[in-house]
């Protein structure tokens, strides 16, 4: 394993496995705590370092060119900086990172930022001084923190901690299996959907793009939305970002998340979760980015019965998936697109009248591709599951008219193992299933590809029943087509049949002649 020295030189080089090395570094420092409880140590002090560093630039640049406004919060607050008082800046903490009462001296850091900045209030973990965390493991961790992107640009830096913060919010998900998989959806999962749908701000009407995600973990969908749109020549704060977290734990993660990022964002936070509280009633988003739990069946559904949501039918009570689809439907914006990750099940269930609702949904014309995955792409689940993509209007004039019509695309062979337990896309991945539904969504040269994807229309789909699986509609992979005429492909077949025959006569012969040199004794 790499030392400090060696991390600290990966992460200014900017070398791409240096979120790996500074984990491992981390991970050694967690001792017995368990992953669970030393994500909320670790992802603290880095976002803690993050506001410190993006304060301290903010600072010295307002002395330079304008130092009566050093003091002045709202000159911070302009550039969604947040205001990080003495006490709690990282330079305080590093040099007292030896001291004994570091952990106090955390807590109240967090305690002060959280006065001065209201949107943070409740946010930030503060259980530091607990006597189960050892004063020379949070020490040793400043340290290690410390030497993020030291010496880099402001925005390098900001870049820097933010790609550590995902990328130990995926490997915390990872070591806590089932329940990691409640606050992360793997990236390339999530970027398979956000290059399908493409969140671009609206440029006829010259708002911003809304992107809602109703149960939203710790906000890796809006991450990679700003990421996707940056790409692509946009900038940060074209996406208006909405989402809603029933889990308090995980919305804090996610609040810090984003803020790392620089994305400023209203996610909102219940305990009844987005079915019984929507906290964003009058919301009808662009873009919809979901990965609810799958298959919940304790969601409370017959206390909704009567709901304004269920424009295609009841979802059953014992099942919320289809909750879930009309909840998504209910938020989306009269031309919005949407993706969402559901059990297989949901493709073709005929139980508790999952059947009827989907071809109530069929019929209306709202479902745009479906995606079969691959297993193992998930930390929480080992079942099966695929992606719905949803569009209110298929005719809405900025893409080709594909009223009733749906893609199928089966991308169950696609992508490689990270390891002996989970599968990733690869970028090649990615950009073949996004480019074949972009191909068939603007007519630029679509074809259906025998095994992968094809397009079919809804009298096709209600001869199988209305079921929704890929592998019912793309086929087998095709085999290379033979032109050699006929006569000239069956005298060669039957020379090869010639030869087998004179090979089989030469093992028989062969056979016979040894078994005549036995000897049987009698």
């Amino acid at each position: 394993m790499a030392n400090g020295n060696d991390a600290q030189k990966n992460v200014n080089g900017g070398n791409l496995g240096f979120e790996a090395e500074m984990f491992k570094a981390a991970d050694k420092l967690r001792g017995n705590m368990e992953p669970s409880d030393y994500k909320h140590v670790a992802l603290g002090l880095i976002f803690l370092k993050h506001i410190s560093d993006s304060f301290e630039a903010k600072h010295a640049e307002l002395l330079a060119n304008y130092p009566e406004g050093a003091e002045d919060p709202d000159e911070y607050s302009a550039e969604n900086v947040f205001w990080v008082p003495k006490e709690a800046r990282w330079s305080h903490l590093q040099a007292n990172a030896k001291q004994t009462t570091i952990g106090k001296l955390i807590d109240e850091a967090m305690l002060a930022i959280e006065k001065v900045n209201p949107s943070l209030k409740g946010v930030l973990p503060k259980e530091y001084a607990r006597p189960a965390l050892n004063a020379v493991m949070l020490g040793e961790l400043i340290d290690l923190i410390s030497g993020i992107a030291l010496g880099a640009t402001k925005d390098r830096t900001k870049d820097l901690l933010g790609r550590v913060y995902e990328y130990f919010l995926g490997q915390f998900a990872g070591s806590e299996g089932k329940r990691g998989g409640e606050f992360y959806t793997p990236g390339s999962v999530v970027r398979v959907m956000v290059e399908m749908l493409e969140p671009f701000p609206d440029p006829e009407r010259k708002i911003q793009g809304r992107v809602y995600d109703p149960c939203c973990g710790s906000g890796g969908m809006f991450v990679q939305a700003e990421r996707f749109l940056e790409a692509h020549d946009g900038r940060l704060g074209q996406l208006a970002i909405y989402g809603q977290e029933s889990n308090y734990v995980t919305w804090r993660l996610c609040k810090m998340n984003l803020a790392v990022r620089g994305i400023d964002a209203d996610i909102r936070w219940n305990s009844e979760g987005s079915f019984h509280k929507d906290e964003l009633p009058d919301l009808k988003a662009d873009f919809i980015l979901a990965n609810p739990p799958f298959n919940i069946s304790d969601w409370g559904g017959d206390r909704l019965r009567e709901d304004v949501r269920w424009q295609y039918g009841i979802p059953p009570a014992g099942n919320a998936n289809f909750g879930w689809l009309q909840h998504i439907l209910h938020h989306l914006g009269p031309n919005g697109t949407a993706g969402v990750v559901l059990a297989n099940g949901s493709m073709s269930s005929n139980q508790s009248g999952e059947g009827e609702i989907r071809k109530r949904m069929i019929e209306g014309d709202v479902v745009d591709c479906m995606i079969a995955l691959p297993g193992q792409l998930f930390y929480s689940t080992q079942i099966p599951a695929c992606l719905w993509f949803l569009a209110r209007n298929k005719k809405n004039g900025r893409f080709r008219d594909r009223t009733g019509e749906v893609l199928f695309i089966d991308a169950r062979k696609m992508g490689y193992m990270v390891d002996r337990t989970r599968r990733e896309f690869s970028v090649a991945d990615i950009e073949t299933i996004a480019g074949a539904y972009h191909s068939w969504r603007e007519a630029r040269d679509y074809e259906d590809v025998p095994g992968f994807c094809k397009a079919v229309k809804h009298d096709v789909i209600e001869s199988h029943g209305f079921e929704l699986t890929p592998g019912r509609y793309v086929g087998a992979a095709g085999v290379e087509e033979d032109n050699t005429p006929f006569p000239e492909r069956f005298a060669e077949l039957r020379a090869n049949l010639e030869a087998h025959f004179l090979e089989k006569d030469m093992y028989t012969s062969t056979i016979r002649a040894k078994l005549s040199e036995v000897v049987v004794n009698g």
